[in-house]
């Protein structure tokens, strides 16, 4: 049994997330599994780095599986390829060790969240951006941001009241990328929690809105309640760009 590392790329809009789920096949590790199963012969367990929500997108969601394969990693890459729907792409495979694992080995990732600021609606991007009518005020939204970085208690950016772990993380960069109407914020961290990347963009979006103040983060962060932050950005405009190993 060989250990393969993939590289993956999908359209989660017709998805209902990354996780494999009990009432439904229609999920991204649901398929892979099913594909990787057929070409192997026997069942075989497809292991992503993390959970993307229903509806979020990825270029660089990685995963890995042990698989008898006796050819080069390119033909297996071919071979999966030819059986994935259109909305999901193998982009690279590599065999590992064999005690690699997607998840547990992970260093660090990086989501991209995507904004339409304009009003007039993004036609062409509308599954990949949220769109914001109301003037964003781009200086006091990246002046917001410094007090996300490090390590914090990010417990109110968590859509999980139930969270039983910690949820302390380390956000170690929040870039701002601008492109006309388009604004993409960039996420680096060695971890995020349910749907955190979304609630501290939709917080960010209400300090750009003018409903909150920069200088409001920290007692934000300080409140541990969830209630405390802006709303949870919707799913449609965030997408993992990238995860490290190194």
């Amino acid at each position: 049994m060989k250990n393969y590392k993939v590289i993956l790329a999908y359209d989660g809009g017709r998805y209902n997330g990354w996780q494999k789920q009990g009432n439904t096949e229609n999920t991204i590790q649901a398929r892979l599994e099913r594909i990787v199963s057929e070409i192997a012969g026997a069942e075989t367990e497809v292991f992503g780095s993390g959970r993307t929500d229903a509806g979020t997108h990825a270029t660089g969601q990685a995963a890995n599986f042990h698989i008898d394969w006796q050819g080069t990693p390119d033909e297996l890459l071919s071979t999966l390829n030819s059986r994935l729907p259109e909305d999901i792409a193998g982009l690279s495979i590599a065999e590992v060790p064999p005690r690699f694992h997607s998840r547990l080995n992970a260093k660090a990732k990086t989501y991209v969240y995507t904004i339409w600021n304009s009003e007039q609606p993004p036609v062409f991007l509308r599954k990949y951006a949220f769109w914001c009518k109301k003037p964003l005020d781009r200086e006091k939204m990246e002046e917001a941001a410094k007090a996300f970085l490090g390590e914090h208690d990010f417990k109110a950016f968590c859509a999980n009241k139930r969270m039983k772990k910690t949820t302390v993380r380390r956000i170690d960069a929040i870039r701002f990328l601008y492109d006309g109407e388009k604004t993409e914020i960039h996420f680096t961290g060695n971890g995020f929690l349910y749907q955190m990347v979304r609630i501290l963009t939709g917080t960010l979006i209400e300090v750009g809105e003018g409903r909150r103040q920069p200088e409001d983060m920290t007692a934000v962060l300080q409140a541990e309640s969830r209630e405390a932050a802006g709303f949870t950005a919707p799913s449609h405009g965030l997408c993992l760009r990238e995860v490290y190993y190194h």
